[in-house]
């Protein structure tokens, strides 16, 4: 049964390159795609629950030789929330992109992104962590792209070379790794890391990486323009899918590998910032005049949240309390994943029926479309964290 890891990387990889060469039935093959790989990911997590952590070598070579996979409840309950995110997004794709020649190239590119967000969240070695890293930003990248205009041209080329630097920055702190214990396996690592100098070094480089990846402030100066400019599905999966997995990548890293030598006074300077986030976030989106600006400005404020969990996690002791926190963060992520996908997909309805989305100009709206501005008035619910949503139990924990 741990052959089933492999499903929800195969299963988006070989369906990009038959979207690729069979273009007329790039819109079933997606969607197709995307609902298998929910139920291989649905078929993980009942997996995880009934027999625990998953571990698969490809090829049948030793740990720290091949690839491996790694699968524990955290990473397939992100699988799951991706898997379903991209299917409801692949159905919203092809209605959006209906009649429009940038289809042929969406749909590949689409797929390869959701191979590479499972990839990243089942590896278990820091070198394949960086490729799948490096496949996910080129893929989020080259979607930007698709949005046809100047704006979008320009934000998906800040994308790259930014996300090129933060990719330089996490392959640096790969090699230290390797240069000092002479094995990239996370799980062979963890028990072999210890306070010193070059660790430091490399717990520096991956954290200021994966902090840029995933837009904390001051670092989160490219993901308006990025969020706001890209095609809606994009949009959804930038947001719920892309800036979380490295979020995911950071969780992890500092938890499963870097343990022994991280202290809460780090953790808690990265609260601040996401504290300072949380202000900054909400009130730039207050002041959009978009409606996609307000949601990317809102992500930024979210991912504030993300390192109050952070840091709360690191500060405090093993036990009841850290385990229900952990939980309650987890809620947080995959509250924010669904309503804030929402939320973006609903936005880019409105824009395309009404050839803007600028706020001041949409008067009278629910009565035009009363279906939209009710999934719009729902996300915002979630986002908010109004009772009984995840978001307000979550918060509720947080306090």
């Amino acid at each position: 049964m741990t052959n089933l890891l492999i499903l929800p990387v195969a299963i988006p990889l070989l369906a990009a390159l038959l979207a690729l060469i069979s273009p007329r039935y790039s819109n079933l093959i997606g969607v197709t795609t995307a609902a298998l790989t929910a139920t291989a990911a649905t078929g993980l997590v009942m997996l995880i629950a009934h027999s625990g952590t998953q571990i698969l070598i490809l090829g049948g070579w030793s740990p720290g030789l091949g690839i491996a996979l790694y699968a524990d409840g955290l990473s397939a309950l992100m699988l799951l929330m991706s898997g379903l995110v991209a299917t409801a997004a692949s159905i919203f794709s092809c209605r959006y992109f209906e009649g429009s020649a940038t289809r042929t190239y969406f749909w590949p590119l689409w797929l390869l992104l959701q191979a590479a967000i499972s990839a990243l969240l089942l590896s278990a070695d820091l070198f394949n962590l960086y490729v799948t890293l490096e496949l996910l930003g080129l893929s989020a990248v080259s979607l930007t792209a698709l949005g046809n205009n100047r704006l979008a041209l320009k934000a998906a080329l800040n994308y790259l070379l930014l996300g090129l630097l933060g990719s330089l920055v996490f392959l640096a702190a790969v090699v230290l790794i390797y240069a000092r214990y002479s094995t990239l396996d996370i799980l062979l690592l963890s028990s072999m890391i210890g306070p010193e100098p070059i660790t430091w070094v490399a717990l520096a480089l991956f954290t200021a990486s994966l902090l840029l990846k995933c837009a904390l402030f001051p670092l989160h100066f490219w993901l308006p323009t990025v969020h706001a400019n890209a095609p809606a599905p994009v949009s959804a999966a930038l947001s719920a899918l892309v800036v979380k997995v490295a979020f995911y990548l950071l969780l992890r890293l500092w938890f499963d590998l870097f343990a022994p030598v991280i202290t809460p006074p780090l953790a808690s300077a990265l609260g601040i910032l996401g504290a300072i986030a949380i202000l900054w976030g909400s009130y730039r989106a207050i002041q959009a005049e978009r409606l996609k600006l307000l949601a990317a400005y809102s992500t930024i404020a979210q991912l504030g949240y993300l390192f109050l969990f952070f840091s709360l996690l690191v500060a405090l002791p093993p036990g009841e309390t850290q385990k229900m926190l952990y939980g309650a963060l987890l809620l947080f992520v995959l509250t924010h994943g669904f309503a804030k996908s929402a939320l973006f997909m609903a936005a880019g309805a409105v824009q395309q029926q009404l050839g803007h989305d600028r706020i001041a100009e949409l008067g009278g709206l629910a009565r035009t479309f009363p279906l939209t501005v009710f999934t719009l008035a729902l996300a915002g619910v979630a986002l908010i964290g109004l009772p009984p949503s995840g978001s307000f139990l979550a918060k509720w924990h947080l306090m």
